[in-house]
């Protein structure tokens, strides 16, 4: 009887252990998805603006995922980056 419950708290502690370990990540991982959608989302309106003046962004994985890493200092970082560059 008390091996049996020993075994069984150890195969709860262990699902519990190895469900946190994979957990965290995933979240992180829909999280970064998630700014990067809206990330694209951003650099669309940004051109739809900027298409009266002239200006665009590459919408492409790349600048929205800077976008969805950095957030606005990434969008404000990737305005003048293309105004520097021209």
């Amino acid at each position: 009887m008390d091996n049996n419950l020993i075994t069984y708290l150890a195969c709860i502690c262990f699902i519990f252990l190895f469900g946190k370990l994979f957990i965290v990540p995933l979240k992180k991982i829909l999280k970064l998805i998630l700014n990067s959608i809206l990330g694209g989302i951003s650099i669309y309106i940004i051109n739809l603006v900027g298409a009266n003046f002239g200006f665009h962004i590459g919408l492409n994985f790349f600048t929205s995922v800077i976008i969805g890493l950095l957030g606005l200092p990434g969008a404000i970082c990737l305005i003048i980056v293309k105004l520097l560059i021209g």
